[in-house]
């Protein structure tokens, strides 16, 4: 059934990254997606080294670094009192360890690179508008079934619909994602709005009790991304849902002023509640495999959800590139990713509680060891994360 395509279900960043990885191998796949138009919601994200791995290997490497905007360093804040805790710089060494740069890119810029490569491939083949409802295996292939649509039948059916995956639902059947409490807003501001003393090129974190606020330049240094997070225990979970600047404000007053001010200088600012799921140990069913949020969604404290999706995808390729036995290929995917992905997701938890949030004596901690640490001790700490693609632990 070679000559039959992959179905790949989701046309976000891990949709796509999977159906370039798989035509870079000379492997067909059509990509559905229930929205009317390709595209992203949302602002920045923080790209590390090994999602630059990924991006070479998908064969959008200078797509992806003409988009990006290099930052000189990543800049941990108190935010109670507005002082230092540490940088990592990212120069020379940096890159020169790691083999790549750090940046920051909007979210759409990066899904337009990814995109671009689907458009132009002749091995990839786009339909919107269809929304999917489930699966069924039939021996040696594997059939989408859509609403409203014909069913799709393939060698193999890759789920990448996200955090609310219906192929998931289907084959693990564990509900609505745990809903962590944690309302992020985000705004984009034009540089000028900025205020002047925080135009730092630099992904920058004030950490505090139950709140953060990060900021950093994108679009080439034209705007600034910020993103203002407070615990507050909601228990639903929302996605996008426009709020005023004063609940914004709400529960940021005991941060300092300096810290404080960009909330003021923020507009139109948006809402969302984060989630994730618990590590899983099996996300595949014959011919049937999660990818990316589907299979592994992560809070945002490690800024590796969208870098986990392409090492996926670059794994999921390499898997259907070196096993002519399409199960056995699925089946050694999920081996090499499982431990990585469940690492980063159980340490995006640990990081957004010890280093994020904490307050008194852990917050005491986090600064007396964070800031005793040099730009190589943090290398080698980061060395598991960047150093990878997505085909090595």
């Amino acid at each position: 059934m070679s000559n039959l395509p992959i179905i790949i279900a989701g046309g976000g960043i891990g949709g796509l990254a999977a159906a370039c990885g798989l035509a870079r191998k000379g492997i067909a796949s059509v990509v559905v997606e229930q929205a009317a138009v390709l595209g992203e919601i949302g602002a920045g994200i923080q790209i590390g080294p090994n999602a630059f791995h990924c991006f070479d290997y998908l064969g959008v490497g200078d797509d992806a670094r003409a988009k990006a905007v290099y930052i000189d360093a990543l800049r941990l804040m108190d935010a109670q009192t507005g002082e230092d805790i540490t940088q990592i710089p990212l120069d020379d060494n940096f890159r020169a360890r790691f083999k790549n740069p750090y940046a920051v890119v909007h979210r759409a810029d990066l899904h337009r690179t990814l995109l671009d490569f689907c458009e132009a491939s002749p091995l990839v083949e786009i339909r919107t508008n269809h929304t999917v409802t489930g699966y069924s295996r039939n021996g040696g292939t594997a059939t989408l079934h859509l609403r409203d649509h014909g069913d799709i039948t393939g060698r193999a059916i890759i789920g990448a619909e996200g955090l609310r995956s219906p192929i998931r639902g289907q084959m693990i059947g564990d509900g609505e994602p745990r809903v962590s409490g944690h309302t992020t807003y985000r705004s984009v501001i034009p540089t000028e709005q900025m205020p002047e003393d925080l135009r730092w090129n630099a992904a920058t974190l004030w950490a505090g009790p139950k709140c953060h606020i990060v900021h950093y330049p994108l679009k080439g240094g034209s705007v600034f991304n910020l993103v203002v997070t407070y615990h507050r225990d909601v228990k639903e979970p929302i996605a996008g849902k426009p709020v005023s600047k004063a609940e914004v404000s709400q529960g940021f007053e005991h941060i300092a002023p300096v810290a404080r001010q960009i909330i003021e200088h923020g507009d139109n600012w948006k809402l969302w509640v984060l989630c994730d799921r618990d590590p899983i140990s099996n996300w595949i069913d014959g011919r049937v495999a999660l990818l990316g949020d589907a299979a592994h969604p992560m809070l945002q404290y490690f800024a590796q959800g969208a870098c986990m999706a392409m090492e996926d995808a670059v794994c999921l390729s390499h898997c259907f590139e070196h096993y002519d036995d399409d199960e056995v290929a699925l089946q050694e995917y999920q081996k090499m990713r499982l431990v990585r992905t469940a690492r980063v997701q159980m340490n995006s938890r640990l990081i957004g509680e010890y280093i994020y949030h904490p307050d008194d004596a852990k917050a005491a901690v986090r600064n007396h060891v964070m800031s005793g640490m040099s730009p190589d001790d943090w290398c080698n700490q980061l060395a598991w994360l960047y150093g990878s693609n997505g085909l090595e632990n």
